[in-house]
């Protein structure tokens, strides 16, 4: 049973992490369909509170040793840093096209990848590096850096990109000796408790229609956030990143179908590059599994 593990876990953790993606996808859809009409930070802020009730169960479920300081510090510095990248995330949603506040988010992967290999000890293949620089060049042909004017929302998601990275990567240490749902939920309260001051400072009465999306929006998060945890408790957080990178052609699909955001050919043709990126990774980590196996065997 233990050496047939490995591919189970890899093809479990693939699985979760394209959950998670159709999760997040809709998150972005759900957002978008909100509007800008609500201010970016008080729509983040209610967003993580609804997340924060739903998760109410698994709160009461935490044993009283994970609210020890030394324990509750690292969900703390996530929080902060997740907090900043939701705010500058939800006002990037709601000013650019969907498919370029993906294709930007999918900067943070290159973040993750090198800092797993410098911080968590995580064995760098080559075959990963590639994988995700070729997912990388793909968002670069969609985005076309240079012949597009910059907008602040863009500024935004560049900025957030590597702040979401920073908070993969602590989320992968707290996994190592915490539940998921531990995680998730301590996750949701801090980035409360982060933006509820901004939120506070910026609020107005929101209608039952936007507070209907905003729940919406949290269930699919929260869900989003599980299974990727989930994924970051059976494999290496860089087996991960590649897989990602194929929410970038959901996404672009989405804006075509729900939003009328025509994609061009540059789009199709990055997003083809990132579906194969993705797809290598997968098969690659599948073979490794199974010759580690054969050689235990052996």
């Amino acid at each position: 049973m233990i050496k047939g593990l490995a591919v189970s876990d890899h093809l479990k953790g693939i699985s979760w992490v394209l959950v998670s993606s159709l999760c997040f996808v809709a998150v972005t859809g759900l957002v978008r369909h909100l509007g800008s009409d609500m201010d970016a930070v008080q729509a983040a802020f209610i967003r993580y509170a609804f997340g924060v009730v739903l998760l109410i169960p698994t709160l009461f479920q935490i044993r009283r040793s994970a609210f020890r300081l030394a324990r509750l510090a690292p969900h703390g510095l996530r929080g902060l840093v997740h907090g900043i990248g939701v705010m500058l995330w939800f006002y990037a949603m709601t000013h650019i096209p969907i498919a370029d506040v993906t294709a930007l988010g999918f900067t943070a992967p290159i973040f993750v990848t090198i800092g797993a290999a410098l911080f968590l000890g995580e064995r760098l293949r080559m075959r990963r590096l590639a994988a995700v620089s070729m997912g990388f060049v793909g968002a670069l042909v969609i985005i076309r850096p240079g012949l597009i004017e910059i907008e602040l929302g863009a500024i935004a998601m560049l900025v957030a990109a590597p702040l979401f990275a920073v908070s993969m990567l602590v989320a992968k240490r707290l996994v190592a000796d915490q539940p998921p749902g531990v995680v998730v939920a301590l996750l949701s309260v801090f980035v409360t408790l982060v933006l509820m001051p901004p939120a506070l400072y910026v609020w107005r009465t929101p209608t039952a229609e936007e507070l209907g999306w905003l729940m919406a929006t949290a269930i699919f998060a929260t869900l989003g956030h599980i299974a990727l945890t989930k994924a970051y408790s059976l494999v290496d957080i860089t087996v991960t990143q590649p897989i990602t990178f194929v929410q970038l052609v959901w996404a672009s699909l989405l804006g075509y179908f729900v939003f009328a955001e025509v994609p061009d050919v540059w789009t199709i043709f990055g997003g083809l590059i990132i579906v194969a990126s993705a797809s290598y990774i997968a098969h690659r980590e599948a073979q490794l599994a199974r010759a580690k196996r054969r050689l235990q065997a052996g």
